[in-house]
């Protein structure tokens, strides 16, 4: 079982950045397919962007495109998702785990990160 740790979280105005990353605890972590999910106050966790083992393949909610970038670095185990623009309906907690779509299970969830975009 791999752990996962989110961080980078914080306060933000409308319009600013924020860059927010994903530590695995072991290098398993760079066999999966990874994504970010984030979950609103009174709202269900749900996908906001995903990426392949090697990089070479992203997907994004329409709501992020062009805003939000994905990468990870396998070395680091580390993901991170780059935030731009940022608008008050991006405020939620962020939590990364496995992309499971095509198979496989989530590991267990870490604590999240939170974001917060102020009007």
């Amino acid at each position: 079982q791999v752990q996962l740790e989110e961080s980078g979280g914080g306060l933000v105005q409308t319009g600013g950045s924020l860059t927010i990353s994903c530590v695995g605890s072991t290098p398993t972590f760079r066999h999966y397919r990874m994504a970010w999910f984030r979950q609103a106050p009174g709202k269900e966790r749900a996908l906001v962007a995903a990426i392949s083992w090697a990089s070479g393949s992203t997907y994004y909610i329409d709501s992020v495109k062009g805003r939000f970038t994905i990468s990870r670095d396998n070395a680091k185990n580390t993901m991170y998702l780059q935030m731009t623009d940022l608008r008050p309906e991006d405020t939620a907690v962020y939590y990364c785990n496995r992309d499971v779509r095509f198979g496989g299970q989530y590991e267990d969830w870490g604590q999240g990160t939170q974001v917060t975009v102020s009007s």
